[in-house]
């Protein structure tokens, strides 16, 4: 059997050396394979004892590992004890580099993938406050740039010049970008959303003919909650070019609105009516008074104008203000004597006397002359 070993060679090297590097390889294997098992157990007894996530993120790095490339790890290295020709030997650097890039891309991918399912479950509840969208197009950013940097790594250790070849995707990315246009301009228009943060998740707002709350942002489209109940789907860019109206970063509501009595009202009373507006503003809860004037002589009514503000940006809130505050006037209105106006015409016609009744006597038309001589 050792003779047979020895006389059998495969590239010029003995069986036996063979059988010698995969004996190698099996123990390095398995010394990777506890190595590997024995460290991420160390780790997760220590990320116990500590409040910080890094060490989390660490282990669920490290779980990442395949196994396909700690078997080829621990067989290359095997074969490397053998006298192989320079040109095998070339090879098999180039396959030891490719299986440790492409690993360390799937470490550096499971990390970037981790911290956006960190931060995205930090901003999601049942009231979110923050934009996902920085998140979603980062990580996707990331994520490109490692496999293709792992991709240009590879491709320039196995001798392919990669100079050529970014030109090509350059003109190739031009031509793709030319043909996806308005997915890319969505795509950019997410990205404006998360940097300059025009509205956020639960923010309620009015654009055109739409108001609702902000849903979601996607890397294409928002998705907005209607006061009727159904979901809007817009485009981010077609959502950017509207002037927007974000009601939730509303401080105060500023409140004007106008009310007219009759013109029989006596100017003494008139002058009282003022203060108690301000009475009735001041009596509600969550408001401000600004001002109460009487503000012009209206076609059929004396014109007043109150502003106020709210301190509350709930519009329940303010519809229940301005309700207290109109029965609050009618009520003291009622009690001073003032009507409220409404439009109303009077018409002034000339009395007819007698005498004048006598002097112009109504004389029937030519028509009627003629037909009432018919008649007879």
């Amino acid at each position: 059997m050792e003779q047979w070993l020895h006389a059998h060679a495969w590239l010029g090297i003995p069986l036996y050396e063979w059988l010698y590097a995969a004996l190698i390889s099996c123990l390095l294997y398995l010394v990777f394979f506890q190595g590997w098992k024995i460290a991420i157990s160390r780790l997760s007894k220590i990320a116990q004892r500590t409040s910080t996530r890094l060490d989390d993120i660490a282990i669920e790095v490290l779980q990442g590992t395949q196994q396909l490339t700690l078997l080829l790890l621990a067989t290359l290295m095997g074969l490397h004890v053998l006298e192989l020709p320079d040109k095998w030997a070339a090879r098999l650097d180039h396959v030891l580099f490719i299986t440790i890039g492409i690993q360390a891309a799937i470490w550096l991918n499971r990390g970037v993938g981790i911290w956006a399912r960190e931060h995205l479950s930090s901003i999601d509840g049942p009231a979110p406050g923050a934009n996902p969208v920085m998140t979603t197009v980062l990580s996707w950013i990331l994520r490109v740039f490692i496999w293709s940097v792992a991709l240009l790594t590879v491709l320039d250790n196995v001798g392919v010049n990669i100079t050529a070849f970014v030109a090509s995707l350059g003109v190739g990315g031009v031509a793709v970008a030319l043909a996806v246009q308005n997915i890319l301009s969505d795509l950019f228009a997410s990205l404006s959303i998360g940097l300059d943060k025009p509205f956020e998740v639960g923010d309620f707002v009015v654009f055109g003919d739409i108001a609702g709350v902000i849903e979601r942002v996607g890397l294409k489209t928002t998705r907005i909650r209607s006061i009727s109940g159904e979901q809007v789907i817009c485009g981010n860019t077609e959502l950017l070019k509207n002037t927007i109206h974000n009601y939730k970063r509303m401080e105060e509501r500023r409140v004007v609105f106008t009310f007219g009595i009759n013109y029989a009202t006596p100017p003494e009373t008139i002058a009282d009516i003022p203060g108690i507006v301000r009475k009735a503003v001041e009596a509600s809860s969550n408001t401000r008074f600004d001002r109460a004037h009487f503000k012009a002589f209206g076609a059929s009514s004396l014109d007043f104008e109150i502003v106020y503000f709210i301190t509350s940006t709930d519009f329940n809130v303010y519809m229940d203000v301005q309700q207290s505050i109109n029965l609050y006037l009618m009520k003291e209105f009622q009690a001073h004597g003032v009507d409220f106006a409404f439009p109303t015409m009077t018409l002034n016609l000339p009395e007819l006397t007698r005498d004048s009744a006598e002097n112009n006597p109504v004389r029937p038309s030519p028509s009627r002359q003629k037909s009432e001589s018919a008649k007879h």
